[in-house]
C-alpha cells in the first residue's frame, strides 16, 4: 500500500474522511474465481478423500492428476 508521508495533516484528514465515508462499489458481472468456478467444485466425503490421497501417493501423483487419469481412462474405454 502506498504510504502517504508527503501529505499535510489537512490532506490526511480529508483522505481519511473520504475513505471512511465512501461505500465500496462491487463490480457487477460474473464474479470472482470462486463464483465463476462454482459449477466445477466437487465435494467428497472424508473416506473418499483419504482413499484418493493414498492411491495418488502410491503412483506419485496429486489427487487431481489421479482423478483426471481415472476419468480419462474410463471415458476412453467407453468411447
Amino acid at each position: 500500500m502506498k504510504k502517504y508521508t508527503d501529505m499535510t495533516d489537512d490532506e490526511y484528514d480529508a483522505l481519511d474522511e473520504l475513505l471512511t465515508k465512501t461505500t465500496p462499489r462491487i463490480k457487477k458481472g460474473t464474479g470472482g474465481i470462486f463464483t465463476e468456478n462454482r459449477s466445477r467444485m466437487l465435494l467428497l466425503d472424508e473416506a473418499t478423500i483419504r482413499i484418493l490421497d493414498e492411491q495418488a501417493k502410491a503412483v506419485h501423483q496429486t489427487p487431481s492428476e489421479f482423478v483426471t487419469r481415472l476419468i480419462r481412462e474410463n471415458v476412453t474405454v467407453k468411447v
